[in-house]
């Protein structure tokens, strides 16, 4: 049976999208997860999935033209099936047909149109907020933390609350005034995007009948299952662990370099209480500490520890295992590096680079004032002219196309608390050294800080992950399709080395790159890697 696929709603403020390109063509085959086509919306130029598998039948929108969010894109069916049905009535799906394609868009409607769908005849001046979409492949979303309860007066531009994606915790910002009126998820709950999420309007509004019937209507069907407590008692939702002897309550999960998983208010109600966070059991998701773990939190007496006891050799003690939900930005890791890791032939590439200019350089160039360039940095400004002496290696492979992309978009791997993203420093090539530098200080502050937006984490071409700070010395990473290759960058190493054939000291580093064998062959990568050899070694080459 035919599917509608209407314009999607990419962005949280979206209203209308502009097809800038399409990538595939009428009569095409497409599977679930190719890209259908780039959608130019009121933030960034974002490419847009299918969610369906079948032949492309019809195109709505030609590239170039604008419509509404939820208007028809295109018609994905069985080959040569009759559409005309569909295309009579207006380019609109029948009430059926929308029903189905609301799960494979995963963005339809806009807060006042979820209303609508539910059926629900919304009070003056009330307004249903959904659970947005944050990032061009966000199909659900986590409350982390809401930054105001019912009854507080919300401003437009206020943040609402912090919702975490599929690739980072963002906060959200209200786009309207007025009284917060219903909360539709707690700290912790998932839920589907375009599912109910809170209620804003005139103070004293009851709005009991909207949020009981929105929540049986067709956006909240597949989202996680609303407890049946009053709204304002609700339970805590801590992560499912298995029963043990000890009533001792358990730490909250702490990151490897000491970060205790906590948000932001609940860490200035902790500092103002004078908390030890890691005394205290977080009950949001992933473990997170959230505020009511702060607002309810007991200093316990001392608790007998659970015992073991040692009896010659042999040690008898108590075995648990704790169960720890998958955040949405773990889910996510797992399934982009396990389709790139099984769908791309990987091969990689290993080269010693000596280091002894570029570190003389560096110290001469962060000898100017208010300048700071770091070895990253110079890798990727060198990946970057690299890139253009070999355009094979900045390409994207799709079933009947080979990708040549003119422009150079570099995305720099960083590691976050709940996992890793990869923020894109745009036209890379045109960039100078301290300009390359001060981008990738910015986003990745951004990262770590949970401020960056999904446009600044789209579109490279090229990535580099580096940790040589860690003291690693050389590895192995797994292609951020749909780029062609990601270079490993590791650790600078002091080591004997052999100049003019006399072993001296010197500093060298090792560079592995990982390629995709559909785009780039053996002799391309290795051409690649000398020509990178040669900038690295010749800083001179890339002070522009």
């Amino acid at each position: 049976m035919a599917i509608v696929v209407n314009m999607p709603r990419l962005s949280d403020t979206m209203e209308e999208g502009t097809v800038a390109a399409w990538l595939k063509k009428v009569g095409d085959k497409v599977e679930e997860g190719d890209i259908l086509a780039e959608i130019e919306t009121d933030k960034a130029t974002m490419e847009f999935e299918s969610f369906n598998e079948g032949t492309l039948l019809h195109i709505g929108v030609q590239e170039g033209e604008t419509t509404k969010v939820d208007e028809l894109l295109a018609i994905i069916g069985e080959e040569g099936e009759d559409i005309s049905g569909l295309l009579n009535g207006g380019g609109s799906a029948s009430e059926e047909t929308k029903e189905e394609t609301t799960e494979e868009s995963a963005s339809e409607g806009s807060n006042e149109d979820a209303g609508s769908a539910s059926e629900v005849e919304l009070p003056e001046g009330v307004i249903v907020v959904t659970m947005p979409r944050l990032s061009d492949t966000m199909e659900e979303g986590t409350v982390a933390t809401w930054l105001k309860k019912v009854g507080d007066k919300v401003e437009e531009g206020d943040i609402l609350a912090e919702i975490e994606t599929d690739k980072a915790t963002m906060e959200f910002e209200s786009f309207q005034s007025g009284t917060l009126l219903e909360i539709g998820l707690q700290e912790g709950e998932s839920a589907k995007v375009d599912s109910l999420l809170a209620i804003i309007g005139p103070e004293g509004t009851d709005v009991s009948g909207v949020a009981a019937n929105f929540s049986a209507g067709p956006a909240k069907k597949e989202a996680a299952p609303k407890q049946e407590a009053p709204k304002k008692e609700a339970p805590k939702a801590a992560p499912a662990k298995t029963e043990t002897k000890s009533s001792a309550p358990k730490p909250t999960p702490v990151t490897e370099n000491g970060r205790v998983f906590v948000s932001p208010l609940a860490k200035k109600l902790a500092d103002e209480k004078g908390i030890n966070l890691t005394k205290v059991q977080g009950s949001g998701e992933n473990g997170r500490i959230v505020k009511r773990d702060i607002e309810n939190y007991e200093p316990a007496a001392a608790v007998a520890e659970s015992s073991v006891a040692v009896t010659g050799f042999a040690i008898a003690g108590e075995e648990k295992t704790e169960e720890v939900k998958n955040s949405s930005m773990r889910k996510a890791i797992a399934k982009s590096l396990g389709n790139s890791k099984f769908s791309a032939p990987h091969f990689y590439l290993n080269i010693e680079v000596d280091m002894d200019n570029a570190m003389a350089s560096r110290k001469t160039i962060n000898e100017i004032p208010d300048t700071k360039v770091s070895f990253n940095d110079m890798v990727v400004k060198a990946c970057a002219m690299a890139l253009v002496k070999h355009p094979q290696v900045n390409t994207t492979w799709s079933d009947n196309v080979t990708k040549f992309h003119s422009h150079i978009h570099v995305g720099v791997a960083v590691a976050v608390d709940d996992g890793l993203v990869v923020p894109v420093i745009k036209h890379t090539n045109s960039l100078s050294l301290t300009q390359i530098g001060a981008s990738v200080r910015d986003l990745a502050g951004k990262a770590r800080n949970k401020k960056i937006k999904p446009d600044e984490m789209t579109g490279s071409t090229f990535t580099v992950s580096n940790l040589g700070m860690f003291g690693i010395e050389s590895f192995t990473s797994i292609i951020n399709q749909p780029n062609s290759a990601i270079l490993s960058v590791g650790a600078i190493v002091q080591k004997p080395v052999v100049k003019n054939g006399q072993i001296v000291v010197g500093n060298t580093m090792m560079l592995t790159l990982a390629c995709d064998h559909r785009t780039v062959d053996g002799a391309v990568g290795a051409q690649f890697l000398q020509t990178l050899k040669t900038f690295i070694e010749n800083p001179v080459t890339m002070i522009a």
